[in-house]
């Protein structure tokens, strides 16, 4: 046995580790424990701290990776959700927005309002459709086609879910049927308007504009004579459906009216 043992002056153990007297953690090359004074090597062993391993091991890294999607996810935040005009197209429109959704209670955004835009989960069918319908509007207006086309399907699967359908609501599935050129389906809702009433201004201006994606001049001419003969009487019937859409009337009456 060597004096250094018992004095305490060999050279300092490389590595940082427990007490094995009593537990408390060393500091490394200490040669005694600052908590129960044993001297290190007087036949108690050191219970080293081990390496780090498996998990333990991971979550560091783990940790800044979750970090650092964060951050990325923060800026590309910024570009989900653009209104109308920020240049940003196709499915980064996807989230609703108050540019586009409207308040929570439901208004268009054109009608402006606060508030947060509301989960589309729990809409009813017939809210839901309406609020895709003006979506790709506003999309077709703004010359977005990309997210015309992103959202159509959503649209048109909406409408088709409609049990019983409003007059309306046909007039809105024809017109998303016309701005993603599905001729079949804009003529098919303006025959179930017209089947109700063939004078029904709407439906009129729908089969009008069907029968010219066709490739059927003479028979958006038909069309368009009805539409002209039928105006003064429908309008005054003061329709609710046609008070919304006053102005697509307008236009397509203008439209009618024009020499070929």
């Amino acid at each position: 046995m060597t004096s250094s043992n018992l004095s305490g002056g060999s050279a300092p153990l490389a590595g940082a580790g427990f007490c094995a007297a009593c537990g408390a953690a060393l500091s490394t090359g200490a040669r005694f424990c600052h908590r129960c004074g044993t001297p290190l090597g007087q036949g108690l062993p050191v219970v080293r701290q081990p390496a780090a391993s498996g998990a333990a091991a991971v979550l560091p890294w783990g940790v800044a990776f979750v970090a650092l999607l964060a951050l990325v996810a923060m800026f590309a935040g910024k570009n989900f959700g653009a209104a109308k005009g920020s240049g940003i197209d196709g499915s980064a429109n996807s989230l609703p927005t108050q540019a586009v959704d409207g308040a929570a209670g439901g208004a268009p955004f054109a009608q402006g309002g606060g508030g947060a835009a509301p989960n589309i989960a729990n809409l009813s069918p017939s809210e839901r459709a309406n609020r895709l319908y003006t979506r790709i509007m506003e999309y077709a207006e703004g010359g977005k086609v990309d997210s015309v086309a992103f959202f159509a399907p959503m649209a048109m699967a909406s409408h088709e879910m409609l049990t019983e359908p409003t007059t309306d609501e046909r007039y809105h599935f024809g017109r998303i049927a016309e701005v993603t050129n599905a001729a079949p389906v804009a003529i098919a809702q303006a025959d179930s308007i017209l089947a109700g009433n063939p004078n029904n201004l709407l439906g009129l201006l729908l089969a009008a504009r069907a029968a010219r994606m066709s490739g059927d001049t003479a028979g958006a001419k038909r069309f368009d004579q009805r539409l002209l003969k039928a105006l003064e009487p429908e309008l005054a019937t003061r329709l609710p459906d046609y008070d919304m859409h006053r102005a697509e009337i307008d236009r397509a009456a203008d439209e009618a009216r024009r020499p070929n």
